[in-house]
């Protein structure tokens, strides 16, 4: 494994971050343990983008505390991977989180709505900026 500049743009990464690859996130909870929430992620320019509804542990934890870890296999091949680790930089709510979720839907299920919504959830995009990047 290798330490490279900070530039998830780069095809090994980006195309680990557009497949159907499931991403592990670990925040940090309010007496400091890890907790760790496989997610579905996609990429805008050299960011990371997880959607999660208001509320749950790992947004409030990034709300207090905006260190994360994202690691991601690639699903065809266990030996490609990307472990990375930045910060929560923005939260988005509203139209763009609920359109934003309806994508990972379609990207992660084939699916054009979101499937598993429950009923008030209100969805928020969080926002990474990496901070460091290794990848294999």
């Amino acid at each position: 494994m290798s330490q490279h500049q900070i530039d998830i743009t780069e095809p090994l990464i980006k195309n680990l971050l557009e497949d159907k690859n499931l991403a592990f996130v670990a925040t940090l909870m309010k007496d400091g343990s890890p907790q760790i929430t496989p997610t579905w992620v996609d990429i805008q320019g050299n960011e990371i983008l997880i959607n999660t509804a208001l509320g749950r542990v790992k947004q409030k934890n990034v709300t207090r505390d905006p260190r994360i870890a994202v690691s991601i296999v690639d699903r065809n091949n266990p030996f490609h991977m990307v472990t990375l680790r930045g910060q929560v930089i923005d939260q988005i709510t509203g139209d763009l989180a609920d359109n934003h979720i309806d994508k990972l839907a379609k990207k992660y299920l084939n699916k054009d709505k979101y499937p598993f919504r429950a009923p008030g959830e209100k969805r928020v995009i969080l926002k990474v900026k990496p901070t460091r990047v290794a990848y294999i």
